[in-house]
């Protein structure tokens, strides 16, 4: 079922749209902080949320089914001056001419910016979490190699939530306002804590009339629009049928398929609005929107086209929401700037019957027919999904773009169920945040993306005591140099002293982030859909969710798992040189020793190919970093939870790291996630799936990512297609968590580097997210370009 006329008309004009930087929510925001200074933070940023809600531009687009917008105008990117305004002060002059993700500003738009962003300079997390750390791990977070990336919640909002957007469709924010006044009558204020949660509960009722404000605006605009004298009949009952659900939802409950989808697009908007994280996502949107899609169909008669049509329209709406991200380090970190908004599909029920529905299909043919790359699809797989499904998915995967996603329920469901944390009914219904992080739908506060840990090169620190090699600065704590690493064992302890030394870094540097997160920027919209904040009364951003923790992720596991293996082999074995030769071979790049280098490369196992003694270093590599993080326990009242993903910031992290003795050159890409090192597997598919296996999935509670490349000419016929069902099945039995595919020729890759402007709709995966390949760095490009093609 193709896409009808009026989609491919509205993502035409989507596409034709320049993206720009708007003022307007800057402006709104610093009119109500001015006014509100001395109240409680809950107050203020109700009142603030409020305020733009209530006077933001609104509009609606020729054609439109499905409203509301983020900023003033299409294309724009809201300015968040809570959490950016220092760095867009730096970087304004240069929004319209850096190489990656330029935005158009105004003169005018600058020059408003120039008057109101120094209000919030001395306001942001940036700043007020610099002025809390302590010296040694101020220097760490500053410095030039520094081992961790920790600024996506330091830079801006924490997003990577999944909301309980379910219980807001079924019941309305009615529901939420009378929850909240009832609690508020039943506080007792001689209770300690009494007087945050009454302001929060106050904070809720605020926000609660904010959006019942915000969804009568576009009812008023769509009669407004729909008595103009030049809009047809049939766009005067389109408008008029616009204002009637808006008049209704999100405030009340949603009673039809197209007030479900309205519902869900106006709080998940908004939800955008009060935040600038990445990664909101929706979670399993089939489940809570199927009740609404068959009683549609009993009561009213609703087609599958109408439905088809009204989910393209929601696909599209979804990559209307643009972030005004930092160059650096989001937009290499995160190449391509993807909002990440995951849409989990399939599975298993929490009562364990199949998931797949005539949702889950509509979203699935929606995702291949808008073919954009928002939302960030992935499916649920289980003993009991069927072929159907699976070929359904693939026919989305073959028409290239990465997506959707695979995560496997026998992997994911135990991790979640370890030491009591969830029960099987809560495990089996897990939701998707962003690229790859499984979380427990509806009340989870994970900050599942908080940082980035380079573990490589914490193997280089190791093969130098601790000192960082380009600068000669003493970074990491001396664990030996490589004279007294005279054993195997020896180097493995010191590497692993040397992830201890910088996983607790780490961890002050994100528990100052999140205790600042929580006395500045509490997200009282936010809160009211995450289960336990108001049973608890308090916010989600001081722990008022029912699950708390915070996801780190571990970047170069195959780096360090090859070049240990080598190391192994070559230097201790073999006996061929000395560690410090290899490490002085190592400073100089290779130079003057490629052919040893080559020898590296091609002569010693590698990762990847199901080749037991260097899959099990990979194993015991992993193993070690997972038990390390989860030591540690965040402001929130949880846990640290591990990571084996990169986002895309394998590609910068590499340039901080030398040569390794993998026979990698200095300053070139990381792997991504548990993948092995581009060019290093050589025996097929089904073996990298049996290395990677070897890694216990369900320690790395935070998720993996497992990339695969395959040619388009591997999924021509229906043979092809149940060849890759059968892969995915093994990927499920083996115990796998993740993995994914780009079904793009090197070729036509070639070809958009020199002729972008030509490509502009090329779609790929990159790590947990899919982007406009033009819209990548050279060195990202390059990346997807030289990942090993598997055949099937």
């Amino acid at each position: 079922m193709a896409l009808s006329l009026r989609v491919e008309r509205l993502k035409r004009d989507y596409l034709k749209i320049p993206k720009s930087v708007c003022p307007e929510r800057t402006r709104l925001i610093t009119e109500s902080y001015k006014e509100t200074e001395g109240q409680h933070p809950y107050i203020r940023r109700a009142k603030a949320l409020q305020h733009i809600l209530e006077n933001k531009t609104i509009y609606i687009r020729e054609g439109e089914l499905l409203v509301g917008s983020q900023a003033s105008r299409p294309g724009a990117a809201s300015v968040f001056p809570e959490t950016g305004a220092n760095w867009v002060l730096d970087e304004l002059d240069t929004f319209a001419t850096r190489e990656m993700r330029k935005f158009e500003v105004t003169d005018e738009t600058k020059a408003e910016l120039r008057q109101l962003l120094p209000y919030w300079e001395h306001q942001t997390i940036l700043y007020q979490s610099m002025q809390r750390l302590n010296p040694e791990t101020k220097f760490q977070h500053g410095f030039k190699y520094s081992v961790i990336s920790p600024n996506l919640n330091l830079r801006g909002h924490v997003g990577h939530f999944i909301p309980n957007y379910g219980r807001i469709i079924r019941d309305g924010f009615q529901k939420v306002e009378e929850d909240a006044r009832r609690m508020l009558a039943e506080l007792d204020y001689a209770k300690p804590g009494s007087l945050d949660q009454g302001n929060f509960y106050e904070s809720i009722l605020i926000v609660s009339q904010a959006i019942k404000t915000f969804a009568e605006r576009y009812a008023a605009e769509a009669i407004r629009l729909a008595e103009l004298p030049e809009t047809t009949e049939m766009r005067k009952a389109e408008l008029q049928k616009i204002a009637e659900i808006c008049r209704r939802v999100p405030y009340y409950g949603a009673r039809t398929f197209q007030e479900a989808l309205q519902s869900l697009w106006f709080i998940h908007l908004t939800v955008q609005i009060e935040g600038d994280g990445f990664a909101f996502s929706f979670g399993r949107t089939d489940q809570y929107l199927i009740e609404f899609y068959e009683k549609d169909v009993a009561e009213n008669g609703l087609t599958e086209a109408e439905a088809q049509e009204l989910v393209d329209c929601f696909c599209l709406k979804c990559n209307e929401i643009v972030r005004l991200a930092d160059v650096p380090p989001k937009t290499s970190y995160f190449g391509g700037v993807n909002m990440t908004q995951n849409m989990a599909l399939g599975g298993q029920t929490a009562d364990g019957r199949d998931g797949y529905n005539m949702v889950s299909k509509l979203f699935l043919r929606g995702d291949e027919n808008v073919h954009l790359d928002q939302p960030n699809t992935s499916i649920r797989v289980y003993e009991g999904s069927t072929d159907e499904f699976l070929l359904q998915a693939i026919s989305d995967i073959k028409s290239g773009g990465g997506k959707p996603a695979v995560f496997n329920d026998k992997a994911i469901i135990p991790s979640l169920m370890r030491n009591g944390w969830a029960t099987l009914e809560q495990a089996r219904d897990y939701g998707i945040v962003g690229c790859v992080e499984p979380v427990l739908s509806n009340g989870t506060d994970g900050w599942t993306n908080a940082a980035m840990l380079n573990m490589a090169k914490c193997l280089e620190l190791a093969l130098h005591d601790g000192v960082e090699p380009f600068s000669g600065v003493q970074l990491g704590p001396k664990t030996g140099r490589p004279e007294d690493l005279t054993t195997y064992e020896a180097v493995e302890e010191a590497y692993n002293k040397q992830i201890s030394y910088f996983v607790k870094q780490m961890v002050i540097m994100l528990n100052t982030w999140d205790q600042m997160h929580g006395e500045l920027l509490p997200i009282p919209f936010m809160s009211a859909m995450i289960d336990g904040c108001l049973e608890k009364g308090m916010d989600v951003a001081r722990g008022g969710a029912q699950y708390n923790y915070v996801g780190v992720q571990g970047v170069g596991l195959s780096n360090v798992t090859d070049s240990l293996k080598v190391l192994k082999d070559v230097v201790f074995e073999q006996k061929k040189l000395t560690l410090a030769e290899m490490v002085r071979i190592l400073d100089q790049n290779f130079e003057g020793n490629e052919y040893f280098r080559v020898g590296l490369v091609n002569k010693v196992e590698k990762y990847g190919n199901n080749a037991g003694e260097v899959d099990n270093i990979a194993k015991r590599i992993a193993k070690g970093y997972c038990d390390e993080v989860s030591k540690y326990a965040c402001v929130r009242g949880g846990m640290y939870r591990p990571g084996l993903f990169p986002v895309a910031s394998h590609v910068p992290l590499g340039t901080v790291v030398g040569a390794l003795p993998s026979g990698r050159l200095s300053g070139t890409p990381l792997n991504d996630g548990i993948s092995p090192v581009s060019g290093c597997d050589v025996n097929g598919p089904t073996s990298v799936l049996l290395s990677v296996s070897r890694i216990d999935h369900e320690e790395v509670t935070n998720g993996t990512l497992l990339n695969m490349k395959l040619h388009p000419t591997a999924l021509k016929t229906q043979e092809d297609m149940l060849k890759l069902v059968s892969l995915i099945r093994t990927f499920m039995n083996l115990k796998l968590m993740h993995v994914q595919f780009n079904v793009v020729s090197r070729e036509e890759l070639l070809a958009a580097q020199e002729d972008p402007e030509s490509h502009r709709d090329l779609i790929v995966r990159v790590a947990g997210y899919s982007a406009n390949f033009v819209d990548l760095d050279r060195k990202m490009q390059d990346d997807i370009i030289n990942r090993t093609q598997q055949e099937l």
